[in-house]
């Protein structure tokens, strides 16, 4: 699948953007990653609500094989042969792998970004009440120091 078939096929569905992926393209929109267009086929983002959709279809989940085992990730699954021709119902179904893909990233914890330290000095852990002791100190010599006017 090339980009221009792929910017076709997703015509009714609204603007997508194609990004270079494996073997393939990541197909996104609004910043969200919804399907997968690979040599073995297109695979939408499914989830819980969506996965029945397929499974009534014959359709399976996205595999692929190492040097030990086949690996299957289940948050994607191959789109029905029978879509390619109808592209209204493409877009149905691109909606609801893009909803899919939404409720995944809200279900996601945001990271937290690690503390920079200096190799010098590693972070030490500070007791509750040494830092509330620290701070009444620091209050006390602020009081007592005279005010520049």
């Amino acid at each position: 699948m090339d980009r221009e078939f792929l910017s076709d096929l997703f015509a009714d569905f609204g603007p997508v953007t194609l990004r270079r992926m494996f073997s393939g393209y990541g197909i996104s929109a609004d910043g969200t990653n919804f399907a997968l267009a690979l040599r073995a086929g297109l695979y939408f983002r499914a989830d819980e609500e969506t996965i029945p959709q397929f499974e009534a279809e014959g359709c399976g989940p996205f595999q692929y094989q190492t040097r030990s085992k086949t690996v299957t990730v289940n948050s994607y699954w191959q789109l029905p042969a029978r879509l390619f021709d109808d592209s209204e119902e493409l877009a149905v179904w691109a909606r609801s792998a893009l909803g899919a893909a939404q409720r995944a990233e809200l279900r996601k914890r945001p990271r937290k970004r690690p503390v920079a330290r200096t190799a010098k000095a590693p972070a030490k852990k500070v007791s509750a009440k040494k830092t509330a002791a620290k701070k009444a100190a620091v209050k006390k010599t602020a009081a007592k120091r005279p005010s520049k006017k």
